[in-house]
């Protein structure tokens, strides 16, 4: 099997070879990445004051980080301050056919890879940054119609991305939206449902309609909506802490519904611990619930999480060590 059919195979449960490989440093990788490129007019900006790094998003908002912090950092000024300002406010704008290129060019290297398609956003993580989270949340009770606008604004976009990474030939799409805390949903599955039910059946059926799976991530524990999101059409969740669930649960539920799982060994509870025989161990629980579907990947922030690249690197050893050799690819 080629990367892409050990993808595939994991994807619905088809007794692959092996768990999907998704690691960087010239480690074992059987996805290629494609991105829409910048909206039309778009250049970034960033500049350092003191010991903070300021930066815009495609958005508008304008973002702070430590500079010796992590990636991303938080928003500092959201382009929606006043709902006032949603009437006369325009989504970034893409061009298809150039949209459509840039997924091309990601995808041009390494055709026995399955190919994937980054969305610059999706509707709860883009709408929430321009409102500012804290903002947003209060929004969702005090201002219900404001919120389903700026959804539908947003949702508009993501159909004009999808569409154009299905017409570059990309086998799945990957978004984020991080709707958890430690112990629960940020808000209840009743306000999920009103806000973003319907909108994601219509977009993961745009994605299935246009030949692509559907890959989400989401940090926290949302265990109350997993069953609504499969249902939905997610065909493979990413979490970065699976342990925060109960993972015999998890894969219990991802075999009904013949979907995978795709996570680094959990960034919370085990990967920072830098004790080997906890990280092996968590390896193989990783096999013993989720072998059949299952992808493994590192995470792209060690530093942001504490971790030595060394302990990733155990990680990744030990994943190799139950696979045969003669499947790696």
């Amino acid at each position: 099997m080629n990367s892409k059919e050990i993808i595939y195979a994991n994807l619905e449960h088809r007794n692959p070879a092996r768990p999907g490989l998704t690691f960087d440093n010239n480690r074992l990788n059987d996805i290629n990445y494609g991105n829409p490129g910048a909206p039309q007019g778009c250049v970034q900006k960033r500049w350092v004051e003191g010991q903070y790094e300021y930066y815009d998003d495609i958005w508008g908002n304008l973002w702070r980080r430590m500079t010796d912090g992590c990636n991303a950092g938080e928003i500092f000024k959201p382009v929606i301050e006043d709902w006032s300002q949603l009437k006369n406010y325009q989504i970034p704008q893409y061009d298809f056919e150039e949209a459509v290129n840039s997924f091309r060019q990601g995808f041009a290297n390494g055709e026995d890879k399955f190919k994937l398609a980054g969305m610059p956003g999706w509707v709860f993580a883009s709408s929430r940054y321009m409102r500012k989270m804290e903002i947003y949340l209060m929004d969702m009770l005090l201002y219900p119609e404001e919120v389903k606008q700026l959804h539908e604004k947003v949702a508009g976009l993501f159909e004009l991305i999808i569409r154009a990474a299905g017409e570059a030939g990309s086998e799945g799409i990957f978004f984020c939206e991080d709707m958890g805390t430690q112990n629960g949903l940020l808000f209840s599955p009743a306000l999920w449902q009103e806000y973003f039910g319907d909108l994601y059946h219509r977009l993961f059926g745009l994605a299935h309609e246009c030949g692509m799976k559907v890959f989400m991530h989401s940090c926290g524990q949302n265990r109350q909506i997993l069953e609504p999101l499969l249902q939905a059409g997610v065909d493979c969740f990413q979490f970065d802490q699976p342990t925060v669930y109960d993972m015999a649960d998890l894969a219990q539920l991802l075999k009904k519904y013949k979907a995978a799982l795709w996570s680094p060994i959990d960034i919370q509870k085990i990967l920072p611990t830098g004790d080997r025989q906890i990280i092996e161990k968590g390896v193989d629980e990783m096999f013993r619930y989720f072998e059949g579907g299952l992808i493994l990947k590192n995470y792209g922030d060690l530093k942001g999480i504490g971790v030595k690249e060394e302990w990733d690197d155990w990680a990744y050893q030990a994943i190799l060590r139950h696979v045969k050799q003669d499947v790696l690819v």
